[in-house]
């Protein structure tokens, strides 16, 4: 029996937290929709060749033209794991420039496989200087740099360009987390010369969690077919095993993925059918918006929002030549205590929801998400003016209607 394709759509009403009026490209419908599209199996003709799409969306997305451009089944951290997990072999030497919560857990991850991890740190709200990095490579002569991109915790981006030129002329291969910044600031794979990425759809994507888009580059791909062994049952006759030790997970073997991912579709996992319709339909959206057109929707909304802030006499939190374009930290004021009860209101009553942070930050901090969908004008003007009048409730004096006033402003300019 014929099966139809993922474009034959149902309608679905979203949650009323998730939807405030039309997104800049109907993100949420269309996403939706395709996941409500019937199944196909995962050897259909129809459904690998949605396989192939979705891989030549997301070169597009990361900028490269890495053929080994795919996705992991898992949410963001499934794909940290099968990137770090397939490059780190026990005894491998390791770099981890910690700049807030998720350096820690590339930390965790790399130790957790085995490797010899180097930390390097900075305080948090601050990033590193490239020539800071790269002296760390050469004193601890690391085989992989594991770096994040933008670190929500601390709401800082660290700069890249560089750091993937100092590696190579060391021989270590450089891998980056983009969860948080994927389709909300560049990712320049090819032209910041970064051998293994991944990111995760929930943040700038504006998809759903649960499916990890990642891409690999010729150096990594060298280090991952060392390792490269086939499970039983599957092997060719004709098959060798490699030399280099086993990558440690079976689910998250990027070699055993990659051969599921090529045209020789050698059977690893069921792919996660209505998440790879969601994939692909999210960066659909997000190429048809414009990955430009999208940065500067997240510069435009950021700063709107930050003018709205400081003119309510509100403090931003970290450098100001390093905080990302889609998440802004904020001191909280004193007479709101931990924040707490404003985070509770904000959500309660206005259905907004805004973050603390991690560890020593927990409690002193805001943070605020300008990511994706959500990233617009009447977003941006709601959360101001319902900050303001839980502000007030909970004894902090911010003047009337200064920050909508000032986000306007910015809108205008």
């Amino acid at each position: 029996m014929k099966q139809y394709r993922p474009t034959i759509y149902q309608d679905l009403d979203p949650s009323p937290r998730l939807l405030m009026g039309p997104g800049p490209v109907d993100v949420y419908p269309r996403v939706l929709r395709a996941m409500s599209a019937p199944m196909l199996g995962q050897f259909d003709p129809e459904f690998t060749e949605y396989m192939n799409e979705t891989m030549a969306l997301y070169r597009q997305i990361y900028r490269t033209d890495n053929d080994w451009t795919f996705l992991v089944n898992g949410t963001a951290r499934a794909g940290i794991e099968a990137c770090l997990g397939s490059l780190v072999a026990k005894g491998d030497r390791v770099l981890v420039p910690i700049f807030g919560r998720f350096g820690h857990l590339l930390t965790e991850i790399c130790q957790r496989v085995g490797g010899e991890i180097a930390t390097m740190e900075t305080e948090w709200g601050t990033v590193f200087e490239i020539n800071e990095i790269a002296e760390a490579i050469g004193k601890h002569q690391p085989k992989v740099v594991a770096m994040v991109h933008g670190d929500t915790s601390t709401t800082t981006v660290q700069p890249l360009e560089g750091l993937g030129a100092i590696c190579r002329e060391t021989n270590a291969l450089l891998y980056v987390d983009a969860t948080a910044t994927l389709g909300g600031m560049p990712v320049e794979v090819d032209a910041w010369q970064l051998d293994a990425v991944s990111a995760g759809l929930q943040k700038c994507m504006s998809g759903p969690p649960g499916s990890s888009p990642v891409t690999i580059g010729e150096r990594a791909l060298e280090k991952i077919s060392r390792r490269k062994h086939i499970e039983g049952g599957l092997r060719p006759t004709d098959y060798v095993a490699s030399d280099g030790p086993a990558i440690s997970s079976n689910y998250l073997d990027m070699g055993m993925l990659m051969d599921y991912w090529s045209p020789l579709r050698l059977n690893h996992h069921t792919e996660s059918t209505s998440m790879l319709y969601a994939a692909r339909e999210t960066a659909r959206v997000v190429l048809d918006e414009g990955l430009e057109s999208g940065f500067v929707r997240h510069e435009q909304a950021s700063c709107a929002l930050r003018a709205g802030l400081r003119a309510m006499d509100l403090e931003l939190f970290g450098e100001q030549a390093h905080r990302m374009t889609n998440v802004t930290g904020v001191h909280i004021p004193q007479a709101c205590g931990d924040g707490e009860q404003v985070r509770t209101q904000m959500l309660n009553d206005f259905g907004i929801e805004i973050g603390t942070s991690f560890g020593h930050l927990a409690g002193k901090i805001w943070r605020i998400g300008t990511m994706g969908y959500v990233c617009r004008k009447p977003n941006i003007l709601r959360s101001l003016n319902a900050l303001e009048a839980v502000l007030r409730r909970n004894g902090f004096d911010t003047p009337k209607n200064a920050g909508v006033d000032a986000a306007y402003e910015v809108y205008d300019e």
